[in-house]
């Protein structure tokens, strides 16, 4: 899995600016980090990456980074 591309998707999700966000970036400061937007990286996951994230596993997250270790792990 690229970083980029990565990166690239979440933004797709959050319906945000290309190159807005980095691994960095903390999901607290991400007003379009909500409800909606968890529920779709747990879809995200599983359907681009094949991976099955656990809603516990996703609350513990709490930067981008964490959640491309949570897709990339497995």
């Amino acid at each position: 899995m690229n970083e980029q591309e990565f990166i690239a998707s979440i933004e797709e999700l959050l319906e945000i600016d290309p190159g807005s966000i980095g691994l960095a970036t903390q999901l607290d400061s991400l007003e379009q980090w909500d409800s909606l937007a968890f529920v779709s990286f747990l879809a995200l996951a599983d359907s681009k990456y094949g991976v099955r994230v656990t809603p516990t596993e996703l609350r513990a997250s709490k930067s981008i980074a964490d959640l491309m270790k949570l897709v990339g792990k497995r």
